[in-house]
């Protein structure tokens, strides 16, 4: 229920804000809007306010199918016009006009955008510390000189370096470098009277083509440093019968020093010899004490093949931060995050066409529910973020060169601005049903995919 809420809320509110953005601009121009509308096909609910604008008789409804939206505006295209009010129609408008209704639509999402991330900002997120656990063996991280304890105090390109607040936060830059292609300069907190040091990520070496999981195995930081704790023992468990206890902290096994609970969680799981468990020596802290405890885990089928369990949770939950920003430091990170957000959109929309990108990377409406109501049941701020998130990626679609989008009737105004002449009806019929066609299958390409990853 929470998914579907959260979805409703969502596309509601996103839809309301572009369309919103299109009626404003359209009334400040003089333009009578005849209808506003959240949704198509049949109509749930329908008011005519008895204050509106001086000359607006607006119809606003709520519409059953709730992907789109749509303002229809006075227009003798589209049905007669009084002499009267000709004047006020939207195809007698000047040209900057026109461009200005069109364009404000994608406009307000990305508004709305910084708006939110300016709000999260203000509430502040807690958010793991950018405390690294030990990078995957032969990745890029561990090649570049990193073991895992390390706490990233700064990050950048071309040597422009700047504070890294969270590992969420070295998370967007690391997925930033690897799809851009660019290489990334950490710099470590010294500890213990030691200098801080810098090293380089080499990220253009990975050529990524999808923002997944196989892309920061191959970078080899994947979650934050946890503590290598043993959490809650299961009943009759592996971890039961070798004696291992809630609170125990493992440093070594084998003569393999321990850093973190992902390390821990991946050497039980390799804990597999010819098909069989292997006994391990635990070096465990316990109230202070050291012991040694011989730990045979158990067997677990997989897809990829035989793994081990003990039977308990390994791993303490990281250090958090409260990652917060005063007032007006909060709008302008607002502003840059919409800002590099909407950039990486337009490039890897890009590279999708040129082939650079895999489609893979285009989402439909089973996914952006999904994780509607995955970052709902998080809190306000994350679903916040979520939300800030698909506005952007609606503004920078809808600014794409599609006919049938906002984007492809800036284009016919580009045209009629470097000509002095509109395209003509036999053009823009033919334009619209190659964008329609194009549409489609740029839908059913993010409708696969959808399904291929909730239920492939």
């Amino acid at each position: 229920m929470l998914t579907v809420v959260a979805f409703i809320v969502a596309l509601g509110l996103l839809i309301a804000v572009h369309e919103y953005g299109h009626y404003r601009v359209a009334v400040a121009c003089g333009v009578k809007v005849l209808r506003f509308s959240v949704g198509f096909g049949k109509t749930l609910y329908r008011w005519q306010p008895k204050r509106q604008h001086p000359g607006q008789t607006t119809e606003f409804v709520i519409g059953a199918f709730p992907l789109g939206g749509y303002v229809k505006m006075l227009d003798e295209r589209e049905g007669p016009v009084p002499a009267e009010e000709r004047h006020r129609a939207f195809n007698t408008q000047p040209l900057r006009s026109r461009a200005a209704i069109v364009a404000a639509g994608p406009i307000a999402n990305l508004l709305l955008a910084v708006v939110l991330y300016t709000l999260v900002n203000w509430i502040g997120v807690q958010e793991p510390a950018a405390t690294l656990a030990r990078p995957v063996a032969a990745s890029l991280a561990e090649q570049a000189g990193l073991k895992g304890g390390e706490r990233i105090a700064r990050a950048g390109f071309d040597g422009e370096l700047d504070a890294v607040q969270s590992f969420e936060d070295l998370r967007w830059r690391m997925t930033r470098g690897a799809l851009d292609g660019r290489d990334l300069t950490l710099e470590i907190a010294g500890e213990g009277g030691r200098p801080a040091r810098e090293l380089v990520l080499p990220l253009s070496r990975i050529e990524a083509k999808d923002a997944d999981a196989q892309m920061f195995r191959k970078i080899g930081l994947i979650t934050p440093m946890t503590r290598p704790e043993i959490g809650e023992v299961m009943p009759d468990s592996a971890a039961e019968r070798a004696g291992l206890r809630n609170g125990d902290v493992v440093r070594m096994v084998g003569t393999t020093p321990i850093v973190d609970g992902q390390q821990l969680r991946d050497i039980i799981r390799a804990s597999v010899d010819g098909g069989q468990p292997r006994m391990q020596t635990w070096q465990v802290e316990r109230g202070g004490q050291s012991l040694r405890i011989d730990v045979t885990p158990e067997l677990r089928d997989e897809a990829s093949g035989k793994i081990g369990r003990i039977g308990a949770y390994v791993g303490a939950p990281p250090e958090m931060v409260l990652v917060r920003q005063g007032v007006v430091d909060g709008v302008w990170r607002g502003v840059v995050r919409t800002w590099e957000v909407s950039a990486l959109t337009v490039r890897m929309m890009g590279k999708m066409v040129i082939g650079e990108a895999s489609l893979r990377n285009l989402s439909g409406p089973l996914t952006i529910a999904d994780y509607a109501g995955k970052s709902a049941s998080l809190g306000l701020t994350q679903y916040m973020v979520f939300l800030a998130l698909i506005s952007v990626s609606l503004g920078v679609l809808n600014l794409m060169p599609l006919p049938v989008l906002d984007g492809g009737h800036l284009m016919y105004y580009l045209w009629e601005g470097l000509t002095g002449k509109s395209v003509s009806d036999a053009w823009m019929e033919r334009f619209q049903r190659g964008g329609v066609a194009l549409l489609l299958v740029m839908m059913s390409i993010a409708l696969f995919n959808d399904v291929t990853r909730l239920f492939g």
